[in-house]
């Protein structure tokens, strides 16, 4: 949590308060309030100073977040309303929705991934105290997780019965780790990683076929 401020001027600081209130949005319980300079009539309104006043308020990691996605969809004229949970651990889920959710997908997730990393760099920032934002959009990523578990069993248990490896699609890093994680228990298989980025896959293999260099490739 940091702070950040608004520097408004009114003819009145009564007016000055009410413009910063509706400019941010917030009520008068969610700000602080230092006086800059009082306002002065002056001789027949020559000389007349307005107040100036400095509002104050909270900036959350949650509000960093939304003003950093809606300022970009908003960049790339498209529509999409921001829910963002509560601070967990050090996670934040963000939830887009949206007429666009299939674009903004893209291939087995690749531009949703793209935005979640930009987001983290935006959001994390000079900042000592880093935060996981997590996004996703029309469940995508639970059903995606769920399809890669049913691949990752069936293609384990065609090794199972053929006795020959098996070599999957490539994937970014984040579908890889949910396949090994499906079957590192798997009794009779191991999974291990080859090839560079972005053509790096996982290859599901019978146990026997693990060697030191798969044992290190779980990534």
């Amino acid at each position: 949590m940091s702070q950040k401020y608004i520097e408004v001027s009114g003819k009145t600081i009564e007016d000055a308060l009410a413009e910063a209130l509706a400019t941010l949005n917030m009520d008068r319980d969610s700000v602080s309030v230092e006086i800059i300079e009082k306002p002065k009539s002056g001789f027949l309104g020559i000389g007349a100073v307005p107040a100036k006043i400095r509002v104050s308020y909270e900036y959350s990691k949650a509000d960093k977040t939304r003003d950093f996605l809606e300022e970009l969809f908003k960049l790339m004229k498209m529509e999409a309303a921001v829910t963002i949970g509560e601070e967990e651990e050090g996670r934040l889920n963000v939830s887009l929705s949206g007429d666009e959710m299939g674009l903004m997908i893209g291939r087995r997730g690749e531009n949703l991934d793209a935005l979640q990393y930009i987001t983290n760099l935006a959001v994390n920032k000079n900042e000592t105290d880093r935060v996981r934002v997590n996004i996703d959009t029309e469940n995508y990523r639970e059903k995606r997780e769920e399809s890669l578990e049913r691949l990752a069993k069936r293609v384990a248990d065609k090794v199972l019965k053929y006795g020959r490896s098996v070599s999957l699609e490539p994937m970014p890093p984040s579908e890889r780790r949910v396949v090994h994680a499906f079957l590192q228990d798997y009794k009779g298989i191991t999974t291990f990683s080859t090839g560079s980025e972005p053509q790096r896959r996982v290859i599901v293999a019978p146990a026997g076929a693990q060697n030191k260099r798969e044992r290190d490739s779980k990534k």
